[in-house]
């Protein structure tokens, strides 16, 4: 098998895994809090990449600054994100929640003009910011005349593509760490984070302060099988595995390659959307998806 010819596969892994994680968010806010989809989900992931690390014998590193770096970002990239996510994901579709997400890279490209050296705007990526922003408009425009849950949904998943995006930017800001220690290191940050905030909110921790028995919060009636073959693949698949994917797909090809995926994943998200959960497919959201699409496009326009 030819190296480019594995690099397209590992690409459209990638594709899948994120592309497919709003259609398994769907499933596992069924009978999963966010807080716990959270919690869950990054347990499941840090414990995939402290596996990978232990297998290539990498070691995290001891020193403040890098772990000050960790927490930070898994606030920023994983925590916040994947709970307005999955809150989001409540009120309104995951085809619609992964379209949304389309703005993150320009998102980015805003705030890397104004935070990182070189990074600098020119005619192309101003105007393809305009077009993107007016086709996530169009997408909104039903939702911005419905309920008051289900802008605040949508509105809570442009939220996290702005989170995505400044940890983006914070990436390159921030110390650098080989690629699979900063991935294991942010996500067992957000562990550290994310277990003590689920434990309180679903009620576990006030049981051990009153010596009281948890027995009942881990019974697994408490959850439908659908949720719980959800959270487990969002561990494990689009957070875990992925992860190691991303950072092998960086190192072999190259970010522009990999770069790719803007286009893809807002597809991926609609369609699957549309296929598993009979998600409305209307003239309109193909229209805001295309116009998403080209915005990004143009945004890499060169003369």
């Amino acid at each position: 098998m030819s190296f480019q010819l594995v690099n397209w596969i590992l690409l459209f892994c990638l594709i899948f895994l994120w592309g497919t994680s709003f259609l398994v968010i769907a499933f596992a806010v069924d009978s999963i809090s966010p807080v716990g989809i959270v919690a869950l989900r990054v347990l499941l992931g840090a414990a995939v990449l402290v596996a990978a690390l232990f297998v290539k014998k990498l070691t995290l590193p001891t020193d403040k600054r890098a772990w000050f770096a960790f927490f930070l970002m898994g606030l920023i990239g994983n925590l916040l994100p994947f709970f307005l996510i999955a809150w989001g994901q409540k009120s309104i579709t995951s085809g619609m929640a992964g379209v949304i997400m389309a703005i993150m890279p320009l998102a980015t490209m805003v705030l890397a003009h104004y935070f990182v050296a070189g990074e600098n705007l020119n005619r192309f990526k101003i105007l393809g910011f305009a077009v993107g922003i007016s086709g996530i408009v169009l997408l909104l425009g039903p939702v911005l005349g419905g309920q008051r849950h289900e802008i605040l949904g949508a509105l809570s998943v442009l939220i996290a593509a702005c989170c995505y995006a400044l940890n983006t930017v914070l990436a390159r800001l921030l110390p650098s760490f080989t690629p699979l220690v900063a991935g294991a290191g942010v996500l067992i940050a957000g562990s550290i984070m994310s277990l003590p905030i689920w434990a309180f909110q679903s009620g576990i921790l006030t049981s051990v302060l009153n010596s009281e028995s948890t027995a009942a919060y881990f019974s697994l009636s408490n959850f439908s099988t659908s949720s719980l073959i959800a959270v487990i693949w969002l561990g494990i698949g689009p957070t875990g595995i992925a992860t190691i994917i991303y950072f092998q797909v960086i190192q072999r090809a190259g970010p522009t390659f990999l770069s790719t995926i803007n286009y893809l994943i807002p597809a991926v998200a609609f369609f699957s959307g549309a296929l598993f959960l009979n998600e409305p497919v209307t003239s309109q959201s193909l229209l805001a998806l295309g116009i998403v699409l080209a915005g990004i496009a143009l945004t890499r326009y060169r003369l």
